[in-house]
């Protein structure tokens, strides 16, 4: 109902009690809205959303600051246009917006302080990023995302406890949270806490977005204890973890053969020196177990599947020439040159 109309219906309630003999009785109802003119800065709010959401952000922030004109302390517009100007990279104007929001409010919305940090994030202010997360926090913990944000800015700021307790929330409101569990287990693995990254990263495989990142990070922590252990002479859990590892790797290959997205790009390009480094420390496990057969086969493996890679072909000719075998060496010495 438009401001200055007004609407009549059939109503049953008895007038002062009186009994009604005849007629019909109508009921006279007034809603008065004029202050802050409400349904028209409801229309407006609601045609901007609708607006933003087919992409048209210059129309929806023109809705917004219409409705803005009409009430000034409609915080949901204000907190629509700031999201808009955070798309659109305009920082300063965002931040005014829910800066007017949280004065209005009190600092009592969670969403807005949430917006503000990211804000604050995107223009390099970290501090003050993690103040708004915090304060976010402590009125909404139950927001996986804010946990997840807050825990990245605690750990570049080197507070790896505080980042892995927001992980930790982040992973308990939310359980198929991907980058928690990628974050979380990166951060165990960087101090040498492989057993727990490995548990992480395992989390992170049932995560559907993340689950070739997994795979590829718990590969590397194969990798790193199967080095481990082979330094330490416990050669046979060395190469268990170097083949579980090679497999890993091998299962990614099919998709990164056919990413699409940027992310996944960057992942892919990791594949090559992972695989490769697999096949080094499994061949060398075999050297330190004096298995020399199988060293010499891991890195012909090696060489199908990296033909074009120098380092495959001179893994190869090392432990030809150890074994003495040198003619085949020197087969494998002249593809090396050739290959400059």
């Amino acid at each position: 109902m438009d401001v200055g109309h007004g609407t009549f219906r059939p109503g049953s309630v008895r007038h002062g009690g009186h009994k009604v003999l005849k007629g019909t009785r109508y009921i006279l109802g007034a809603f008065l809205l004029i202050e802050d003119r409400v349904e028209h800065v409801r229309r407006l709010k609601n045609r901007g959303s609708e607006l933003r959401r087919k992409s048209d952000l210059e129309g929806a922030a023109r809705h917004f600051e219409w409705a803005l004109a009409i009430n000034p302390k409609c915080t949901t517009c204000l907190k629509d246009w700031a999201e808009i100007l955070l798309t659109q990279k305009k920082y300063e104007e965002a931040e005014e917006k829910l800066r007017k929001v949280l004065e209005l409010l009190e600092e009592k919305d969670s969403d807005a302080l949430f917006s503000l940090g990211v804000i604050l994030s995107e223009a390099g202010r970290d501090d003050e990023s993690i103040d708004a997360y915090i304060k976010s926090v402590k009125l909404n913990a139950e927001d996986a995302e804010l946990c997840y944000n807050l825990g990245i800015k605690l750990g570049a700021k080197g507070d790896k406890k505080a980042e892995m307790a927001m992980y930790a929330k982040a992973t308990n409101v939310n359980p198929k949270f991907g980058g928690a569990w990628l974050n979380w287990g990166t951060v165990l693995a960087e101090d040498g806490n492989f057993e727990d990254a490995e548990v992480m990263f395992l989390k992170g495989m049932e995560c559907d977005e993340v689950r070739t990142k997994a795979i590829m990070n718990l590969a590397l922590v194969y990798q790193k204890q199967a080095e481990r252990n082979a330094a330490e002479g416990s050669f046979i859990s060395a190469k268990e973890l170097a083949i579980k590892a090679g497999d890993l790797l091998d299962s990614t290959r099919p998709y990164l053969e056919n990413v699409t997205n940027d992310e996944d790009r960057k992942y892919a390009k990791q594949f090559t020196p992972l695989r490769l480094q697999a096949h080094r420390i499994l061949g060398s496990i075999y050297a330190g177990m004096q298995d020399f057969a199988s060293c010499e086969a891991e890195f012909r493996k090696a060489t199908d599947n990296f033909p074009r890679i120098r380092g495959s072909w001179e893994m190869l000719a090392r432990i030809l020439e150890i074994q003495g075998k040198t003619k085949e060496a020197s087969g494998v010495r002249a593809v090396i040159h050739n290959l400059q």
